[in-house]
């Protein structure tokens, strides 16, 4: 599949999410599922006049080598995924997933293990490099959507092409109405959470860092959290999906935390002091985004949706929350999902997942698409 869809997102990868420039390096990493979008990318950077470099990543191979990982082996490939990163300008990730439970096997110590020692490197190139995260039509995937693999296709081409400056304009006055936020409501059925914002920086998310995307992402003041929020998406994570997932708060911390598999979800809420609070509250907008599919990049941009993160705040909306774990967990509240709504130190900003004030009304999905 190497068609003008394909041609496109290339174009919108390199000239708007990373924005690359002549002679600059460019990072593409990706499997061999993802050829047909590598091959454009190479061919689209090289037209632009910058240097395009490749690292093919394999599924079953990772899977190998993560069942009996070595500190000293992971120090050695950190250091050297750490000098590619200072070596580039860019980095552009393509996830061509077949499989989601490939790695449910692996031993939780295994994927701490690895987190630990990888942070840094992620960390740095976050926030030093231009980067962006994107999925690949596969057929896993288009299954786990429940749909046919080429109805998967235009469906994914759909939500990863969306006008994003369009978008950009849109979501300026809800950043600033974030901006001047204390106090955050939320309710929903089985959900009445309170928090308060002030202070933290507010990220709007319109196809810089993560594809398909239309979020906005800031974090609660860490101890400042207290109710309860019940979820109505799936919960995947690390291969496991969640569902039901109820998390009860006390000055921060979560305190009670059930699901369908509430003695695996505590496990993971234990794995280190911040998981247990919040690192980020962020609200969802893409106007092609509609039902949960159990892969966070698509559900977490979900139209009327609001996700809540227990673990790692985000270093440009930093709440001084550190942890290994950062999982975001979604909330629909579209009528059909049984509504919901959120205020802002009082006022209604959003109902049953519509925006209510006239000047947030641009990022409705009639207004978006």
């Amino acid at each position: 599949m190497r068609d003008e869809r394909v041609k496109k997102l290339a174009s919108v990868l390199l000239t708007h999410s990373v924005k690359v420039k002549r002679t600059e390096k460019v990072l593409i990493r990706g499997s061999l599922i993802t050829k047909p979008l590598i091959t454009e990318l190479i061919d689209q950077a090289y037209s632009m006049g910058a240097y395009p470099y490749v690292e093919l990543f394999d599924d079953e191979i990772n899977l190998h080598l993560a069942k009996n990982y070595k500190r000293a082996q992971l120090e050695t490939q950190a250091n050297w995924q750490m000098q590619v990163y200072k070596d580039v300008d860019a980095v552009i990730v393509i996830i061509g997933e077949e499989n989601d439970a490939e790695m449910a096997g692996i031993p939780k110590e295994m994927h701490q293990l690895r987190g630990e020692i990888m942070k840094p490197v992620s960390e740095f190139y976050v926030n030093n490099r231009k980067w962006v995260l994107l999925n690949y039509p596969t057929k896993g995937l288009a299954q786990k959507a429940g749909m046919s693999t080429r109805e998967f296709e235009d469906y994914l081409f759909a939500v990863c092409t969306v006008d994003y400056d369009k978008m950009a304009s849109a979501v300026a006055p809800l950043k600033r109405l974030m901006e001047k936020t204390d106090q955050v409501r939320i309710l929903s059925p089985g959900t009445d959470l309170r928090f308060s914002i002030k202070d933290i920086p507010v990220i709007p998310c319109t196809g810089e860092a993560n594809v398909p995307d239309g979020e906005i992402f800031t974090a609660p003041i860490k101890d400042s959290v207290n109710g309860t929020i019940l979820f109505n998406t799936p919960c995947p994570y690390h291969g496991t999906t969640f569902r039901n997932v109820k998390l009860t708060f006390e000055n921060g911390k979560i305190t009670e935390a059930t699901s369908d598999n509430t003695d695996k979800l505590n496990e993971i809420l234990d794995t280190d002091e911040g998981a247990r609070y919040i690192g980020e509250f962020a609200i969802g907008f893409n106007p092609y985004i509609e039902e949960p599919m159990g892969d966070i990049l698509f559900d977490e941009k979900i139209c009327g949706s609001l996700h809540f993160t227990p673990g790692e705040a985000y270093e440009e909306a930093d709440n001084g929350n550190k942890s290994a774990v950062h999982w975001d967990m979604v909330l629909i509240q579209r009528p059909e999902y049984g509504g919901g709504e959120i205020y802002f130190d009082d006022v209604l900003i959003r109902k049953d997942g519509k925006f209510f004030l006239p000047e947030l009304e641009a990022l409705n999905q009639e207004n978006l698409k």
